[in-house]
């Protein structure tokens, strides 16, 4: 049982960090990037993306330009995180 909580909550973390160099990574620019690279931020954009959209399309659309899906999912997550803590250390 530990075994499947600390392999839950390394998962937990992977996503976090997923998100959040997604974050940092929109504020940079990609025009001029090397193909190394370019296979990478696919990825991170294939593996967050599905995550991410179904909370974008729930909030309502910011005149601002800022994207707060990030933030809500990892609020989201913690509080996943926590069940799951709590549902298996009893």
């Amino acid at each position: 049982m530990v075994l499947l909580t600390r392999a839950i909550l390394f998962f937990f973390e992977i996503l976090y960090w997923l998100i959040i160099a997604r974050v940092i990574i929109s504020f940079l620019p990609l025009q001029n990037i090397q193909n190394p690279w370019r296979k990478i931020l696919r990825f991170l954009f294939e593996v967050t993306e599905p995550i991410l959209s179904p909370i974008r399309n729930l909030l309502p659309r910011n005149q601002m330009g800022i994207d707060f899906s990030p933030f809500i999912l990892i609020l989201l997550l913690i509080l996943i995180r926590q069940l799951v803590i709590s549902a298996f250390l009893g």
